[in-house]
C-alpha cells in the first residue's frame, strides 16, 4: 500500500534505466489506482500486475478488485496468496487457488506466494509449511506460462533479515521437488522467485543459487535506483 500518482515519477525514472532492452523479465505490481495510468506512462516498457484479486469476475463485492478489471487496466500478472493477504485477511490455501484459477480466467499469470513465519521455521515446520501450502494453492493445471512461484518467509519481511544462501537454496530445491510431486513435469519448469528483503547488496548472491529464478521485491523496488541494480544482477547470471 505504497505510492501515489506522484511516485509514477518513479517509475518513469526505472523506464528510463531500463533503456530499450533488457535480459530480464521486469514486472511492477504498483496499487491498482495505478495501473492504468502506468500502463499508459510506461508504453510496454516493463509489464505491470495487480498485488491481489477476488476469486469473481464481478458482483456484489464493494471494495474488492477482479482479475478482470486488472486485465482491463493493463496488468498481465497479479500476486495472490502474499503472506499479508494470509495473515491480515485470513486467506487460506483454497481462497488462494481459486484467486490463481480467477487470474487465469481473466488472461493474466499467477504469482502464488508461499513462506513460513518465524516460529514455524523455529519449530522445524518450515518444508511442511511450504509443502502443504504448494499442494493447497496451486491448482494441478498449473504451467509454467500462467503460474510462478514466489518463496517469501514471512519472517525476512521488510525486516531486513534474509536466510542464509544456504537455507535459500535448500528451500528452493524443496519447493522443486514439491512441484515435482504436485504437477509432474510441469513442476520443472515453474519459476520460483525468492522474496524477503531482497536489495542491491544481495541481489546477485541470492539470483545465482540453483532453483532460484527470480525475486519478488519488495521496499527496495519503491527507488528506481535499487530496482535497476537489483535487475542489473539479475542480467548477469
Amino acid at each position: 500500500m505504497n505510492g501515489l500518482a506522484a511516485d509514477l515519477a518513479e517509475l518513469d525514472r526505472l523506464r528510463q534505466g531500463l533503456g530499450a532492452a533488457t535480459a530480464c523479465e521486469v514486472l511492477v505490481c504498483p496499487p491498482a489506482s495505478l495501473i492504468a495510468r502506468a500502463a499508459t506512462m510506461m508504453k510496454g516498457a516493463f509489464a505491470l500486475g495487480g498485488q491481489d484479486c477476488h476469486a469473481q469476475a464481478s458482483g456484489a463485492f464493494t471494495g474488492d478488485i477482479s482479475a478482470e478489471m486488472l486485465k482491463d487496466a493493463g496488468a498481465s500478472y497479479v500476486i495472490v496468496g502474499h503472506s499479508e493477504r494470509r495473515q491480515y485477511h485470513r486467506e487460506r490455501d483454497e481462497d488462494v487457488a481459486a484467486k490463481a484459477r480467477a487470474a487465469w480466467r481473466a488472461g493474466l499469470s499467477a504469482i502464488i506466494c508461499v513462506g513460513e513465519t518465524e516460529a514455524e521455521r523455529d519449530d522445524g515446520r518450515a518444508k511442511p509449511i511450504c509443502h502443504g501450502q504448494i499442494k493447497g494453492s496451486v491448482p494441478k493445471d498449473a504451467t509454467p506460462a500462467n503460474t510462478a512461484i514466489a518463496y517469501e518467509p514471512v519472517w525476512a519481511i521488510g525486516t531486513g533479515k534474509t536466510p542464509s544462501d544456504a537455507d535459500i537454496a535448500a528451500m528452493h530445491a524443496h519447493l522443486r521437488e514439491c512441484l515435482l510431486a504436485h504437477l509432474g513435469a510441469t513442476g520443472n519448469d515453474l519459476r520460483i522467485l525468492y522474496g524477503g528483503s531482497v536489495k542491491p547488496a544481495n541481489a546477485a548472491a541470492i539470483l545465482s543459487l540453483d532453483n532460484v529464478n527470480g525475486a519478488l521485491v519488495g521496499g527496495a523496488s519503491l527507488k528506481a535506483r535499487d530496482f535497476l541494480a537489483i535487475i542489473a544482477a539479475g542480467r548477469t547470471r
